[in-house]
């Protein structure tokens, strides 16, 4: 089965009728050439490349026509093998805020295939009917960022112009097809009382899960693009205060509530392998020495799962939160005596390998840099759709590459 992506392109910002007040994308600085991070998609010698540079920060054109568009998928079609499963709109833009979405979904539609949108914050939904016809013309999933079913929190943080309609848009498409929701948690904005009309809002209307969104305002949090803050002063949640928060409401209400970057209480991700003795047995024994660098969050978890399969050494992280979120400025505040020969970094990490290499040499005694595997685990905005059975399997595949790359390229004990 095949899966087709459709692009239709768009900003941030503008593309989506203007920044919402905690957009991540907002204060980018524009005037500047951007300096590209390193990502496993460079070239070995050469730091830099679009996804590290461009793609990182969405730095993409404006809104496509309707006939690139279709060209581009008819173009597309032409190398699928098989039947195809499923049709996936997504963009930098908002495609709410598509100037012809009514015509991409007439075009789509005829295909007789489902179709999902990856993402909208539906602020360009200004017709409440707009909803039947979407899935009239075979819409059957849709990512949903609400913020809050109050209508004027959402004029007032998300600068939708016509808010009513867009829960109306919103509340027709949970009823017939699968809704994924999404709250960013603002403390002191849309949580407490209005996160609980939320929930119970999304409830009672039928969607199928809600994702909440841990605010990140701090460049330790994820902020990356040198924008921080977003917003000055917002009062922040801890990580186990959001956690909690996250048990709490999935035991309240009858969908499915998991948060970002963390966690999932029904599957017990991220890492729910480290409960799993069993499938912890079917690892790889770890036989050598090397240093493994993760985030602040994931640290833990990763140190004990290894520990379970004979692991001798640290996981070493750094200040920030979520691994695949580091940067070769995270790797200055470490020293490089206290870290093995042989460094392991995450594989999405946003670090070139040789960049590492010159930073963690240290004393003039050189360090061998492997990239790690690009997931260890599943977060919510993946797991939320998937079974218990799936994310175990994604971990233990995850697990048993870094275990081999442990013993590929460490020391091996003595």
């Amino acid at each position: 089965m095949a899966h087709l992506t459709v692009d239709i392109g768009g900003r941030p910002g503008v593309d989506c009728r203007g920044f919402c007040s905690y957009c991540y994308f907002k204060k980018i600085p524009e005037n500047e050439a951007p300096e590209p991070f390193g990502c496993r998609y460079c070239l070995p010698m050469i730091k830099g490349c679009d996804y590290c540079t461009n793609g990182v920060r969405e730095r993409y054109e404006s809104f496509k026509s309707l006939r690139e568009v279709a060209d581009t998928v008819l173009g597309d079609l032409q190398f699928i093998d098989g039947d195809l499963e499923r049709v996936t709109i997504s963009g930098g833009g908002d495609p709410s805020c598509y100037p012809d979405l009514r015509d991409l979904f007439e075009m789509l539609g005829s295909m007789q295939v489902p179709l999902h949108i990856g993402y909208t914050s539906g602020k360009g939904f200004d017709d409440p009917e707009f909803g039947k016809f979407l899935i009239e013309n075979g819409l059957t999933e849709i990512s949903f960022t609400i913020f809050s079913a109050d209508p004027e929190l959402r004029r007032e943080w998300m600068g939708d112009k016509t808010p009513e309609a867009s829960l109306k848009v919103l509340e027709d498409l949970c009823a017939e097809i699968d809704v994924y929701a999404a709250v960013l948690v603002l403390p002191g904005v849309n949580d407490g009382e209005k996160l609980e009309e939320t929930c119970a809002w999304l409830d009672e209307r039928g969607a199928k899960g809600l994702i909440l969104m841990r605010f990140a305002n701090r460049t330790d949090q994820g902020l990356i693009l040198g924008n921080a803050p977003i917003i000055p002063n917002q009062q922040l949640q801890t990580v186990s205060e959001f956690r909690d928060l996250v048990t709490r409401l999935n035991k309240k209400y009858n969908m499915k509530i998991s948060g970002t970057p963390l966690w999932d209480p029904e599957i017990g991700s991220p890492f729910a392998i480290a409960n799993e003795p069993d499938l912890l047995e079917k690892l790889p024994k770890v036989t050598s020495r090397v240093t493994c660098l993760s985030g602040s969050i994931a640290a833990r978890p990763v140190q004990q799962i290894l520990d379970a399969r004979g692991n001798r050494t640290r996981v070493v992280n750094t200040s920030k939160e979520i691994a695949c979120l580091m940067t070769a400025d995270d790797l200055r505040e470490l020293d490089p005596d206290t870290l093995e020969d042989t460094i392991i970094i995450p594989g999405r990490s946003f670090i070139h390998e040789r960049e590492a290499q010159e930073i963690l040499t240290g004393n003039g005694n050189p360090k061998t840099i492997i990239r790690g595997p690009e997931l260890l685990t599943a977060d919510a905005e993946m797991s939320m759709g998937m079974s218990r059975n799936e994310v175990l399997q994604i971990e233990l595949d995850g697990f048993a590459e870094l275990i081999r790359l442990i013993n590929r390229h460490g020391v091996p004990y003595q």
